[in-house]
């Protein structure tokens, strides 16, 4: 099975990206932090040019924490770049991330010099959390689908600040099927766009080579399955999700390994580490 998703009005968000960025000071990039590369847009830093930019590694309560900390290093090697792993809903975080922007543009943010940030992010990653998180209010419509936000919004913090809230961003050839996988592991692509058996099988796999322990105490497993085929089996089985025969419902054990991923109950797992330092 090929991913590929790339609804129209996404083309439609590229360009008013590519508008707004005429007049930000500070592009805010919502990552997840569990696949900070696979849920970032290959074309904004094409997009953003020279402008400061902060990633946000979002999520980071359900990423391992020491690849998040390696993230961080490595992003920040990238010049002009910053890196904030958060929780998006986390008020105090969601400050320090205000007093980034300042730095970044420190003669911005003054009467008559409005800091403008631009916060771009693709679907589901947790950009209108955050955005309602700085208001201090609800301000971007929030939802546990992708392609919530589907309209260009200005918000004033009344504090110096501008936000500019953008649709999600997600490019529009998902060549790299290893990171088409991780975000459809992730939730960020929708659930009819991906066959749920393949993508578990796909977690599964992985799990049980970077995080096995992990897997095996979640599902209690008494050994380790030999694959991911047979570790969906045993999820189902010790799931309940079992048709006539006595057979295992394998619709049912995926779609549950994925929620058990997606909600952190297996553990704080990381989908992708960066390269290793030169």
């Amino acid at each position: 099975m090929k991913i590929g998703w790339f609804p129209g009005h996404m083309a439609k968000a590229k360009r008013q990206i590519a508008e707004a960025l005429t007049t930000i000071d500070v592009v805010i990039e919502v990552l997840d932090a569990r696949l900070p590369v696979s849920s970032a847009n290959p074309l904004l830093q094409e997009l953003r040019g020279a402008k400061p930019c902060i990633k946000v590694l979002n999520k980071q309560d359900l990423a391992d924490s020491d690849v998040t900390k390696a993230w961080v290093r490595s992003f920040e090697r990238e010049q002009g770049v910053r890196a904030l792993p958060m929780e998006a809903k986390n008020r105090s975080q969601a400050m320090g991330l205000l007093k980034l922007c300042r730095r970044l543009a420190p003669n911005r943010g003054k009467p008559g010099k409005t800091l403008r940030a631009l916060v771009v992010g693709i679907p589901n990653v947790g950009k209108s959390t955050l955005i309602n998180t700085l208001a201090g209010k609800k301000m971007a419509k929030v939802g546990d689908r992708p392609a919530v936000t589907t309209c260009t919004q200005q918000i004033d913090l009344r504090n110096g600040i501008h936000l500019h809230d953008t649709p999600g961003l997600l490019w529009p050839d998902l060549d790299d099927q290893d990171g088409a996988f991780r975000l459809a592991a992730s939730g960020a692509i929708g659930d009819n766009a991906i066959d749920h058996v393949t993508v578990a099988t796909f977690v599964g796999n992985f799990l049980l080579e970077q995080y096995p322990t992990l897997f095996m105490t979640r599902f209690k497993f008494k050994q380790k399955p030999v694959d991911a085929d047979a570790a969906l089996e045993e999820v189902g089985r010790r799931r309940g999700c079992l048709v006539a025969g006595g057979e295992v419902d394998l619709q049912r054990a995926a779609e549950i390994l994925l929620q058990e991923f997606q909600a952190g109950r297996i553990g704080l797992i990381s989908l992708e580490a960066p390269p290793a330092a030169s």
